[in-house]
């Protein structure tokens, strides 16, 4: 962490404090610059705020993006990763810490944050993010979490929470969980508003 005085949160913030946040992303940079830009936006505002950053610990694509610039703004970063996965991308500058297995990996991050960030990426993005609205819905942590939605990247996937939402197999009090931004400011300060989860996951006829 940095010694650099705290951002202070507005008052609609105040009830979460994010020690550190789990950024899941594409280890791919994407068929747009924007992304990696927004990674780097997302970096830099992370590290302004003395929020820690997790992430998965590849010096590659959407990772090395976030990674990169919260560093070098001072922040916090720790990569979590597996040792084949070490070996072939792994950070050659980031404290990185290796567990056994990506189911692992996925408990430490869980283990280690506050909230999760979904970048825009691929199946392994969207594998942690699914795992931990479960585990939220399911009770065994109350974590909120983000997609920072550049270029309209998750519209389809909200779409489709919507559409799951309706027919029932997902609560609205947990689909309201897996908040949306552009900004990486507004995306944490709603994230830090989010009450906590007093929903059962199961829905009665």
């Amino acid at each position: 962490m940095t010694n650099r005085p705290r951002r202070q949160p507005s008052s609609a913030t105040k009830s979460r404090r994010f020690g550190r946040l789990c950024v899941l992303c594409g280890s791919n940079a994407g068929r747009d610059p924007a992304y990696a830009e927004a990674a780097k936006a997302l970096g830099r505002t992370l590290a302004a705020r003395d929020i820690g950053l997790v992430y998965g610990g590849a010096g590659v694509g959407l990772m090395r993006a976030v990674a990169d610039s919260a560093a070098a703004a001072g922040g916090e970063v720790l990569g979590i990763i597996t040792p084949d996965l070490a070996e072939r991308v792994g950070h050659p500058n980031i404290r990185l810490e290796t567990v056994a297995t990506m189911h692992d990996r996925k408990r430490r991050f869980a283990d280690l944050t506050d909230g999760y960030i979904a970048l825009p990426g691929g199946f392994g993005t969207l594998d942690e993010l699914f795992e931990a609205a479960t585990w939220h819905q399911l009770g065994i942590h109350d974590k909120p979490a983000g997609l920072l939605n550049i270029k309209g990247y998750f519209n389809g996937l909200l779409a489709f929470l919507r559409h799951a939402e309706h027919e029932r197999f997902i609560r609205p009090d947990h689909l309201a969980n897996v908040l949306a931004a552009t900004d990486p400011d507004q995306l944490i300060d709603a994230m830090a508003a989010q009450p906590a989860n007093k929903a059962d996951k199961w829905m009665r006829p």
